[in-house]
């Protein structure tokens, strides 16, 4: 369960699914047609073919890989409730190891979820599958849909029906009920629009449902509406048993007694018995003993004897300690008090840093052919649709400008402050504020596919992984209970001894003495604490991290940052802004006529910023392609083709082999980056390309320094530009390596993971962002990508700057110092609250002080607020030299 760095699974779309009312019915055909007037709400998709095969269609998608169509194993997605502690993970964990077509298990208390590869052959397969971890865990599963687009519909009782029995509209794959009037359709956003749903006649009608919260919020509300109305049944049913056996009441012990015995009974049995259900599937199904089958031990012993006491009333032979109802009873109502007040606070601090709310829920739609604007919701966008952006209001989703000029505020998604300008043709991300003028924005992404979304993913994905100290925590509260089982018999044993020995009671009174601070141990212990005292902090890092323009990739990055002691920088498009232009341009014996347009043919289509810098000054000069052909490239040096017949390349000058030429030396000595055409191995021409180094790069490099953090600069460029660079930001040439290949780069951070001492691994980050830089994102401690980089990097990267500024590694810094200083409290208070707690319990301090029983169910909320409150508290840390 614990995160890899050379495993990086892809990001994925989620939309909330029910575990049951599954209509498991197959589109038979997904071809588009048009509504039932014969007109389409969304305009044209994209063309499929559709054949029949034995009477069943068979449908064609262009540009799909059939082969690449069906996996073999299935990604699942769970969403768990009643999943509130390491006890419940651990137990939800051993369940899914013990079943065979599991793998690859990933779990997060935090997010109350769960994920695994199914290796089952259908969904009807999958949905027995969350049947049967139903059964074994006592939890709830919910299944997030992981493919196509879904939304809600509500439609009227009698309609329903219908639509059971009618084949279903082309490009919906599956219908949910999730309740009387509410259906879930998921569908395939390629093949058809969510407005087109609304127009067909099978849903006609149907009204868009109230927009729902994500299902990690969904789940942990509804888990906290059930347990505060077990909660406030069992203070009803509490409050009169606890009257009757407190307050100065006539005489009526058998009436009374009667009255206690029926409403104890109840709470026993209605708020009480989820516990043994629990308690017993984790003793067969997982051969654990956790928190519930204390909290049943202790309850049962309570109500046990009070039962037997009133039985001995109610045959005239009264105990001489008499029945302790109320202790039951109210034992019960503080333990689901002290449940529900902490999983309040859990709901709140997930709520608190979300980013989801930073997603306009409404979009005013543009019509093409008229020009007309109406409001929508942001639900039934598509793609290529166009929506106006007021001023002053939030970009509903990720697209490209259409018409407009204006600045954009791009800081509560990436964290950068200063306004963005926006022009046709540039892009715009969800979740950032339009300013001084109107924008009209083509869609280029879904509002369920957007950076948001996007971010959120990455977010829960690092949840999912389990830093180390993490493990260690889980590994403790294992044998938490066990141990507090034994020290509680030890303790009765005692204050029986005690009873008996000194006190010169009878066994049975020294017996039922002991039998109360007995329960007040097995009940004010709580591994709560420490099992939620890693993941609601990385949870709160995670989500302050993405509101800097920080993204991890795994929850190891955040607590290794604090060591970093090297940071390694590549130069293009990390240090330097990667906006290349041309500054020197030769041609050597040839027309400018005849090479440029082979040129702009080698560069067109490659991202690295030094071709683009070429084929943007190809285009101004109104060059067009010469077509080439058997395109090769070499990572870190340039690109090989054939262009009429000729044997041509371009790239480097020391993988040219010209860099001793009178014209590359003098170019060389101007400190530009030099980019050389060569045909039949004669050198053609030669570019001499200028980088801006990015405003904050000293400033960063400055206060890394302070840290006594050691900087190298690494690039695959020519040692007088990359020199040059070092010169500026003061870095000593000992750590500065040009014309490096990929594998140069991955050799040097290596290199520098070794100590002198050799007995420790340096923590090093390198900070790169072109696909060259890969291998060293992958071998350092810490890879960080900046996101004008390419996916392939990405991949690689345990983190990303989702904005250019190198301000985020001192950021990153600062939140792993901050996070480990959470983390260190969270498990200091949980052994400080659980070592007094108990001896608190036991009764052993002077003077008589101890916690009687029916007031021990307090214990959780003692234990795990403050856990949450420090951890939510990692809000306000001052990161970077910001706040």
């Amino acid at each position: 369960m614990g995160s890899d760095k050379t495993s990086r699974r892809y990001q994925h779309r989620a939309h909330y699914d029910g575990s049951s009312g599954k209509v498991n019915k197959k589109t038979p055909d997904l071809v588009p047609k048009a509504n039932h007037d014969g007109k389409k709400c969304c305009g044209n998709h994209t063309s499929i073919k559709t054949h029949h095969t034995n009477g069943f269609p068979t449908t064609y998608v262009p540009d799909t890989d059939i082969e690449k169509g069906r996996l073999a194993a299935e990604h699942v997605i769970l969403n768990v409730q009643g999943m509130t502690c390491s006890g419940c993970e651990r137990k939800l964990c051993r369940t899914l190891e013990s079943l065979p077509s599991i793998a690859n298990i990933k779990t997060s208390i935090a997010l109350s979820q769960a994920e695994f590869d199914f290796l089952g052959a259908s969904s009807i397969e999958a949905q027995n599958l969350i049947q049967t971890i139903e059964k074994m865990t006592g939890f709830t599963c919910l299944r997030i849909a992981q493919s196509g687009e879904a939304i809600d519909l509500v439609i009227s009782g009698k309609a329903l029906g219908p639509v059971h029995e009618k084949e279903l509209p082309p490009g919906v794959t599956e219908l949910t009920v999730l309740n009387k009037s509410t259906i879930r359709v998921t569908y395939d956003p390629s093949l058809v629009c969510a407005r087109d749903l609304l127009c067909d006649p099978l849903f006609l009608g149907a009204k868009l449902a109230p927009l729902t919260a994500q299902p990690t919020i969904a789940s942990s509300r509804a888990h906290v509406r059930k347990s505060l109305a077990m909660t406030l049944l069992s203070i009803l049913l509490t409050i009169p048993v606890v009257v009757l056996a407190w307050a100065p009441l006539p005489k009526h012990e058998l009436l009374y007694g009667t009255i206690s015995l029926a409403l104890a009974t109840v709470v026993q049995t209605a708020v009480a018995g989820p516990f043994y259900l629990s308690a017993l599937k984790t003793l067969m199904f997982s051969r654990m003993i956790e928190l519930d089958f204390l909290i049943v031990l202790s309850t049962t012993t309570a109500y046990v004897y009070s039962v037997l006491a009133y039985a001995y009333l109610a045959v005239g032979k009264p105990l001489s300690t008499g029945g302790f109802f109320e202790t039951s009873t109210l034992l019960v109502s503080l333990i689901m008090l002290g449940r529900t007040i902490s999983a309040f606070a859990r709901q709140k601090a997930v709520e608190s840093i979300s980013i989801g709310s930073l997603q306009p829920s409404m979009a005013l739609l543009v019509d093409k052919s008229s020009g007309q604007e109406r409001e929508i919701d942001a639900r039934l966008l598509h793609y290529n649709d166009t929506f106006k952006v007021l001023p002053d209001t939030s970009i509903v989703t990720d697209g490209i400008v259409t018409s407009g000029e204006t600045e954009v505020d791009e800081s509560l998604v990436t964290g950068e402050a200063a306004l963005i300008f926006k022009k046709p043709g540039m892009s715009v991300i969800a979740g950032s504020i339009n300013h001084s003028r109107t924008l009209e924005v083509r869609v280029t992404h879904l509002p369920s596919e957007n950076t948001i979304k996007t971010i959120g993913s990455m977010v829960e994905e690092s949840l999912s992984s389990k830093p180390r100290i993490q493990q260690i925590a889980d590994r403790f509260a294992s044998y938490f209970v066990p141990i507090i089982l034994v020290l509680s018999m030890l303790i009765f044993f005692i204050w029986v001894t005690v009873g008996v020995t000194i006190r010169n009671q009878t066994l049975g009174v020294a017996g039922i003495h002991a039998m109360t601070y007995a329960i007040s141990t097995l009940i004010i212990s709580c591994p709560c604490a420490i099992g939620l005292a890693v993941p609601m902090v990385v949870l709160t890092a995670g989500s302050v991290a993405a509101r800097n323009g920080l993204i991890f990739r795994a929850a190891e990055t955040i607590g290794n940052a604090r060591n970093l002691s090297h940071v390694i920088f590549d130069k293009t498009g990390t240090l330097t802004q990667g906006k290349l232009s041309v500054a020197v341009e030769n041609y050597v014996n040839q027309e400018p006529s005849s090479v440029a347009p082979l040129v702009l043919g080698l560069t067109m289509d490659s991202k690295h910023p030094v071709s683009t810098a070429i084929t943007a000054r190809m285009k101004t000069l109104e060059i067009h392609p010469s077509p080439v052909e058997n395109v090769v490239s070499y990572p870190g040096n340039g690109i090989e083709a054939t262009w009429k017949g000729k044997h041509v390349c371009a790239g480097n000058p020391h993988w040219l082999g010209f860099q001793a030429t009178p014209l590359i030396q003098a170019m060389l000595s101007l400190g530009l980056t030099i980019f050389c055409i060569s045909i039949d191995g004669k050198l053609a021409a030669a570019f001499g390309l200028k980088d801006t180094l990015r405003p904050d790069s000293f400033e960063t490099i400055k206060r890394l320094k302070d840290r006594s953090i050691q900087i190298s600069l690494v690039s695959g460029d020519n040692e007088e530009a990359v020199s040059s660079i070092a010169r500026s930001l003061s870095i000593p040439q000992s750590h500065v390596r040009s014309r490096c290949s990929p594998a140069d780069k991955q050799q040097y951070v290596k290199e520098a993971l070794v100590s002198k001492a050799g007995k420790k691994k340096n923590v090093v980050l390198f900070c790169g962002d072109g696909t060259n830089d890969a291998p060293a994102l992958a071998q350092a401690s810490i890879g960080l990508h900046m996101n004008e980089g390419t996916d392939i990097a990405q991949s690689a990267a345990d983190a990303i700057l989702m904005r250019p500024s190198l301000n985020g590694i001192l950021i990153l810094i600062d939140l792993s110092r901050a996070y480990h200083r959470r983390v260190v409290f969270n498990f200091a208070w949980a052994a400080v609250y659980n070592m007094f707690a108990v001896l608190l319990a036991a009764g052993a301090f002077p003077g008589g002080v101890r916690i009687p029983p029916q007031w021990a169910g307090l214990g959780e909320v003692v234990s795990v607020v403050p856990v949450i409150v420090v951890a939510v508290g990692l809000r306000w840390a001052k990161l970077g030299g910001r706040r």
